[in-house]
């Protein structure tokens, strides 16, 4: 049984592209001959292999590392975006935290998706309906949790889209007229419609300039002083993931090499990789 204040946790995951041989798939001995993340010998690539992670209610984790390092099919499998090979994951707003939500039929886990988790992606695409109005794109967040109350929708969305300072002249509009920062600021919007207990961020502010940056992940911060919401933010700038962070996991190929608190891993960094990342902000 999950802690009673725990939000999150996710136990031995693994994602794996290939079928894997005996060089491979036995952990302890794939060290010494795999190329990264890829076994020589049968070209199966491990994604993910073997990540825990343990949250806490209203805790921000940082999750940094650089492009290839798995931290994007990390948040697509805690998404149930995609199936992991093994491991599993618990919410403490799910089944009283004891129920794998990888395990899930599949409308449990369409459910779990639409009450329980939000998601920002990197490319605004994958998250917003380019030809829906951004209030639509809000609203269908809403009705695919079971709302169909139109006036009460209407007013929620009225909300928070005020709330990320989308204009009212703009509501109507779709978003494939808006800026980088204001679709991801919708996406934001969309993603904590039905007030899920865990957020997923990913990549938010990457392509942005940085006065825009800045200006998302204040928005960010709003939200998760507002809303009390757990959160994992990803990205490849460790100064990013310190801004927000209190936490912070540092995957390179496919694991976690690194975890501790934000400051401890800037000011006293142990994995050779991690020291790098460091000395590149110097």
């Amino acid at each position: 049984m999950m802690d009673e204040a725990a939000a999150l946790n996710l136990e031995g995951l693994t994602v794996r592209y290939g079928p894997g041989c005996p060089r491979c798939i036995n952990e302890e001995a794939a060290g010494p001959h795999m190329e990264r993340n890829r076994c020589p010998f049968c070209g199966t690539v491990w994604a993910l292999r073997n990540v825990f992670l343990k949250l806490v209610k209203g805790e921000i984790l940082g999750v940094v590392g650089e492009s290839g390092s798995g931290k994007t099919t990390l948040m697509r499998s805690l998404y149930l975006d995609r199936m992991p090979t093994a491991g599993s994951c618990y919410l403490g707003s799910y089944g009283g935290g004891e129920k794998n939500i990888f395990s899930a039929g599949l409308q449990q886990k369409q459910d779990i998706r639409n009450r329980l988790l939000g998601m920002v992606y990197q490319n605004p695409h994958l998250g917003l309906r380019m030809f829906f109005s951004a209030g639509a794109n809000v609203a269908e967040k809403l009705i695919a949790a079971g709302n169909r109350n139109v006036s009460a929708m209407m007013k929620r969305t009225a909300e928070l889209l005020e709330h990320i300072e989308v204009p009212v002249s703009r509501v109507r509009e779709s978003p494939r007229n808006f800026s980088g920062g204001m679709q991801q600021r919708v996406q934001i919007a969309k993603a904590v419609a039905n007030n899920p207990p865990v957020l997923l961020l990913d990549e938010v502010t990457t392509g942005l300039d940085l006065s825009v940056q800045a200006r998302v992940l204040d928005l960010v911060k709003k939200i998760q002083r507002e809303f009390a919401v757990t959160m994992i933010v990803v990205s490849h700038d460790l100064a990013v993931v310190r801004m927000l962070a209190g936490r912070t996991a540092v995957m390179l190929d496919g694991r976690i090499v690194e975890e501790g608190l934000a400051d401890q891993i800037m000011e006293d960094p142990r994995h050779p990789y991690t020291q790098m990342l460091v000395n590149s902000l110097l």
